[in-house]
């Protein structure tokens, strides 16, 4: 038996998610006629007589004949059900629909999306929305689509067809091949795309027949059910509903579940076991993501969405799989399996991330990878006060908690001087803030770093510029380059390298002491242990000493010290290696 596919929907903000899975939920539903759209936790199942009536014109021309029992759209909108709904080997939609804008193209959530489509190897259909919103778009809702474009006029159409081409061209950046629908020669090679008006429900009828034609002939296998055996399926989530305490909501995509029945579902401690107190469904018409009314039911079998209640659900998370007990040993054992297939490998030092769901976590997982971003710790939940301590304890960018769909607990929020906590709803704003903290907190640590070395510099005495010989030597002098700073020891070249001969003890600018002085600046000098005349004389040049160990942390700061710094610690080496050529290496 084959059971509906369940659909996806995909994109960026405000591009039309919701309005496309309302218009096909309002498009479908006709008072008094058999067949009209079905309601189920989470879900809304299109069934087959349905998408007969409503593109009977199209199915007939297109020669479609329609074997599966319908459509099963999953309503919770955008990534939320890619992050959720998984089992095993991949993601538990069979096909999705990327929802564009036409006049806006690719946006940060859309190739996010992509990428998530492309890492679980779903098929998926653009829906490229929003034409009515081309100058001078005029909609017929009595045509189809392809009528409805060809009565247009000729520079519409043209607007059309290259609003169209620049999108297959941006999709092709990502090694994709599509086209427009009717135009694809190879499903399995070119993602068919149709342009739409979810306003005006223009395409919607195209959009249904190219995911069941897609499903009937490309997904036959998958579609396969058995709806006597033991339900398989994914939490979708964990609320409190009232009467009943905390209850799930899950997606059966496999087998049969009776009220009475023993379940097992998976935990990141060790598997939870319980029985099924009650299964309901909504009442006819309500919508999932508000307060609707429940229907108690017996049993409920794939593809379907129910609601369940039973005791022990406290600690169930969001994403994680749930089947009805046939051998419990064995049972316990393949969904523990399951569970590991998604643990997160975590290092000795990183980040801590949280997340909602055990599939967020993954997908939070694999960007933070891709970016070279180290994870200390993954869980799931709300962040606590423990998480903090923990974070606080470690150095530098690891100090840094990040957070996808959650926020702190009380006790969390009531301690002071927090390490860097990073809390998003869109993954892709994640790696964006993390990577403008990281700027700024490697900026103040190379600026930490150079005011605990001392700066690279070279200076020349000036002639006629001694106004004390010693008991501090006295001389004018002018920065040739580098910066110069108080207290910096100062060497000067021999055969030997360079020999530490006197400390700068203070710097004036026109009777004012400062504390350093840069390239071009000439300045008065006081150094200690050395008379002019003996130990230095009028031209000479003086260097900063620099040892070893300075020079090389000097070398990889070396972005952030000025050019004739740099400068100075070319000639330094160069002086040094004439007797050690490894010197500073």
């Amino acid at each position: 038996m084959l059971r509906q596919p369940l659909i996806t929907v995909l994109g960026h903000v405000d591009h039309g998610k919701t309005s496309l899975l309302d218009s096909i939920r309002q498009t479908t539903v006709v008072e008094k006629e058999s067949g009209r759209i079905t309601q189920a936790i989470g879900a809304s199942i299109i069934p087959a007589e349905t998408i007969k009536r409503l593109c009977a014109d199209l199915i007939k021309k297109v020669k479609l004949d329609l074997k599966i029992p319908g459509l099963l759209f999953i309503d919770t909108p955008g990534h939320a059900a890619f992050s959720t709904l998984r089992r095993r080997g991949g993601n538990l939609a069979d096909i999705a629909i990327l929802v564009v804008d036409i006049n806006e193209g690719l946006k940060p959530q859309t190739i996010e999306a992509i990428e998530i489509l492309k890492e679980y190897k779903t098929p998926f259909v653009v829906a490229l929305n929003k034409i009515d919103l081309i100058n001078g778009w005029r909609s017929n809702p009595n045509l189809s689509l392809l009528e409805d474009i060809s009565k247009q006029g000729e520079p519409i159409r043209n607007v059309l067809e290259q609003k169209m081409y620049e999108f297959v061209g941006e999709l092709f950046k990502f090694g994709l091949n599509s086209d427009r629908f009717d135009r694809v020669s190879d499903f399995t090679k070119q993602i068919p795309i149709v342009p739409m008006s979810v306003k005006f429900k223009a395409g919607l009828q195209e959009l249904l027949v190219t995911i069941t034609g897609l499903a009937q002939k490309y997904l036959e296998n998958n579609l396969k059910v058995n709806v006597k055996g033991p339900a398989r399926g994914t939490i979708l989530e964990v609320k409190e509903t009232k009467g009943l305490g905390i209850t799930i909501d899950v997606i059966i995509y496999d087998g049969k579940i009776k009220k009475g029945d023993t379940i097992i579902i998976g935990s990141l401690d060790k598997p939870i076991v319980t029985k099924v107190k009650a299964l309901l469904i909504p009442a006819p018409l309500t919508e999932m993501m508000t307060k609707a009314k429940f229907n108690p039911i017996n049993e409920a079998i794939a593809a379907t969405g129910v609601k369940i209640s039973a005791p022990e659900l406290e600690n169930v998370i969001a994403g994680m799989p749930l089947r009805v007990v046939d051998n419990l040993e064995k049972d316990k054992e393949e969904i523990q399996e399951e569970i590991e297939e998604v643990l997160i490998d975590t290092e000795q030092e990183g980040i801590t991330v949280k997340a909602d769901t055990i599939g967020a976590l993954e997908a939070l997982d694999k960007l933070l990878k891709e970016h070279d971003i180290p994870i200390k710790k993954a869980s799931i939940g709300e962040i606590t006060k423990k998480d903090i301590i923990e974070t606080k304890t470690q150095e530098g960018l690891n100090k840094c908690i990040v957070g996808f769909k959650v926020k702190l607990n009380k006790e969390s929020e009531e301690i002071q001087d927090k390490p860097k906590i990073i809390l998003q709803d869109v993954i892709y704003k994640i790696i964006d803030e993390y990577g403008l903290w990281r700027k700024e907190t490697e900026a103040s640590e190379k600026t930490k770093d150079l005011e605990e070395l001392k700066r690279p510099s070279k200076i020349q005495i000036l002639p006629g510029c001694v106004f004390r010989q010693s008991n501090p030597a006295v001389v004018g002098i002018e920065v040739i380059n580098g910066v110069l700073q108080t207290g910096v020891k100062l060497a000067k070249e021999t055969k030997n390298g360079l020999v530490e001969i006197t400390e700068l003890k203070t710097i004036q600018d026109n009777k004012k002491v400062i504390q350093e002085a840069v390239k071009g600046q000439q300045v008065a000098v006081a150094l200690s242990h050395v008379t002019v005349g003996r130990q230095i004389k009028e031209g000479d040049l003086l260097y900063a000493n620099i040892s070893e160990e300075e020079f090389r942390r000097l070398k990889e700061l070396k972005g952030s010290i000025s050019p004739s710094e740099i400068i100075v610690l070319k000639e330094i080496s160069s002086i040094q290696r004439k007797k050690n050529p490894v010197w500073g290496v």
